[in-house]
């Protein structure tokens, strides 16, 4: 599947919900949902900068494709990363530096996190295209 029907597929998830307090419980079962970053990689380098909480972020290159794995110490961080990670994960280098995530506007993600988060939300969104790109820049 593509980044773009990853997308397309969870922006039709969230047309379920009419309210945001219903996507926002929908986005904390994702998090709860996120399998288990290894303990080994909660460690202070795969901290993201930008974040207000903890936002731990590890890639792989196997085969061409990046698999990212992730962990959050804030339930609807968890959650906005694994939606990051759902899209990217499985990729290519080239694909994930280049891609258009088009989905948090579509589902306005942005305009419904707090000032704070939303700068978290941005700072991830950089730190998966910038391990994009190096990892491309490696290839």
């Amino acid at each position: 599947m593509s980044i773009n029907e990853k997308q397309d597929e969870i922006v039709e998830e969230f047309e379920l919900f009419d309210q945001w307090m219903d996507k926002y419980e929908y986005i904390i079962d994702l998090g709860k949902k996120l399998p288990l970053i290894d303990e080994e990689f909660k460690k202070e380098e795969n901290l993201i900068p930008g974040c207000q909480s903890q936002v731990w972020l590890h890639a792989r290159l196997e085969d061409d494709t990046v698999t990212f794995s992730a962990d959050s110490d804030a339930i609807i961080t968890k959650g906005i990363i694994a939606l990051l990670i759902r899209v990217l994960s499985g990729e290519s280098p080239q694909a994930i530096a280049s891609g258009d995530l088009y989905f948090i506007d579509r589902i306005g993600l942005k305009e419904h996190l707090s000032p704070t988060r939303s700068n978290g939300l941005v700072s991830m969104v950089n730190k998966l295209k910038s391990i994009g790109l190096e990892l491309s820049r490696a290839q």
